[in-house]
């Protein structure tokens, strides 16, 4: 019982080992591509600085787009700051390290231009604690043309402070009748316009590109890793789960964000024996727009952008969430025979003329079916928990009157303690699927019902194989075979067992 009940230090350790990792990727817009330009490639500025590489290492090509950059949007006459160029941030896996450092930054550079055709310039980094293995990526967001369009002036051309084109002299003249600061004229026969880029690719200003390069730049990192522990994953938004932030070096929001991140998987976790629980992922989700998502949305539009905010909004829908398990968790028993009970196919009839193979995946079933009862186990150590929980507030509540303080204390104490073991067991309850190398409880339960369902059509084949061939007498198993091949009925008893077992327990 201790095991399921709390996790130790060591334990913790490795829950955080275990821990699945999402890739991170960062996008900023630059005001200033020369001076970022020279502040991640400074020996000086930066602590490890491994490599360097730039597409277009001419610096005459950038200083040239961020001018047409900064022309363009004095034209368009947007409010706001003109952007010179973007910003990737890439967080690598740490495995990467061991790679020849120019080749690697190469690689990210040069697959990021064959795939989005614009230049870039990147830089390999370490932080100064070297925890935080990443690349600096600035990439343009126009093309150089191979010829600039240069305009001449047909007639004289006459421009207003804001670099309006007016029609005639005298809207740029002053009272006296002198050319106002900030006008000019363009003489005929001058260049007026002279284009060295093509317009901005759209692209990148949608909200979807970051989304998009997280998938390109996930895969770029899967194909060069050596341990499969090191590969990443790319975090669905349209999950139950809720990303955690990562925490940038000198971040002044440090705390902020680690208390988000603390509430987040408090949040994960919740998610995961909700699953466990049999609660449905659409119920799930339906809690996390509606208690989360909506509600922070109205909160930026009340109260503005207030992180602070934000973990009594989650706690709230955890809350809710834990109401909905606590009800799930007594529903009749028939509910988790359905859902525990291998049902054959029906509408099979299948004559094979070989002995049925098993697959891989239902191989694996047995396996699968003790992990999912030891999810089981866990949540109902953490229900009876929380029902003795409820039965200690219920007692505090009623215990009133003066003479009864110490006992108040004692169960305000009790209480308190119990918190901190529901909340180690919760964890405990994540950390079995992380332990055997998923995500999170939700991915698990995707392959263990797979493999359930290719195991049931196993069974079948078995049977009818047995009906057809075994009492003709024809193409039985040799003895070497039958060891393998007969367990099946066997295994299934079982398994029906096992399964009785457990509902019986429930009841």
């Amino acid at each position: 019982m201790a095991a399921f009940e709390e996790l130790n230090v060591a334990d913790k350790k490795k829950e955080m080992i275990a821990m699945p990792r999402h890739s991170f990727i960062q996008m900023t817009k630059l005001h200033n591509v020369m001076g970022r330009i020279d502040y991640i490639t400074s020996t000086v500025k930066q602590e490890n600085l491994y490599a360097i590489y730039a597409t277009q290492p001419l610096r005459s090509f950038w200083k040239d787009l961020a001018k047409c950059n900064r022309e363009e949007f004095a034209k368009s006459g947007t409010i706001g700051k003109y952007i010179e160029a973007r910003e990737l941030i890439i967080a690598l896996p740490e495995g990467l390290y061991h790679y020849e450092h120019d080749y690697l930054i190469k690689h990210f550079a040069t697959d990021f231009k064959k795939k989005y055709g614009v230049d870039c310039y990147a830089a390999l980094h370490h932080n100064k604690r070297k925890t935080n293995f990443h690349i600096h990526l600035i990439f343009a967001e126009r093309t150089k043309l191979e010829k600039p369009v240069v305009k001449v002036a047909s007639r004289n051309m006459f421009y207003d402070e804001r670099g309006k084109h007016v029609r005639t002299k005298k809207e740029i003249l002053d009272a006296s009748g002198d050319i106002r600061n900030g006008c000019k004229i363009i003489r005929k026969g001058e260049v007026y316009e002279k284009k060295e880029f093509s317009i901005k690719v759209d692209r990148f200003k949608k909200d979807s590109f970051l989304d998009e390069a997280k998938v390109f730049f996930t895969n770029e990192i899967n194909q060069l890793v050596l341990h499969e522990e090191d590969k990443l994953k790319v975090f669905d938004k349209n999950s139950p789960y809720l990303a955690t932030k990562k925490i940038g070096k000198n971040n002044p929001m440090e705390e902020q964000i680690k208390a988000d991140n603390e509430v987040r998987q408090e949040w994960n976790r919740t998610v995961d024996r909700a699953i466990v629980s049999g609660v449905s992922e659409e119920d799930i989700s339906r809690i996390k727009k509606n208690e989360i998502t909506e509600k922070v949305r109205y909160s930026i539009d009340l109260y503005g952008d207030r992180p602070d905010l934000l973990a009594s909004i989650i706690k709230l829908a955890i809350a809710v969430l834990e109401l909905l398990i606590n009800r799930i968790m007594r529903v009749a028993v028939a509910a988790a025979e359905k859902m525990l009970e291998i049902l054959p196919a029906e509408g099979r009839n299948i004559e094979a003329k070989t002995y049925p193979i098993m697959s891989l995946l239902a191989e694996k079933y047995l396996s699968f079916q003790s992990i999912y009862y030891e999810l089981q186990k866990q949540n109902e150590v953490i229900f009876a928990q929380e029902h003795k929980r409820s039965e200690m507030e219920i007692e505090l509540l009623e215990c009133n009157g003066a003479f009864k303080a110490r006992k108040r204390g004692g169960l305000q104490n009790q209480i308190y303690e119990l918190n901190k073991l529901i909340d180690n067991m919760k964890r405990y309850l994540s950390s079995i699927v992380q332990r055997h190398g998923y995500d999170n409880v939700r991915d698990f339960y995707s392959t263990y019902y797979a493999a359930k369902g290719e195991y049931a059509d196993y069974v079948k084949d078995v049977e009818e194989w047995n009906v057809n061939h075994v009492k003709k007498n024809e193409n039985i198993p040799t003895e070497e075979n039958r060891t393998d091949r007969y367990q099946i009925g066997e295994e299934r008893n079982f398994m029906r067992d096992k399964d009785k077992e457990y509902l019986i327990k429930k009841r």
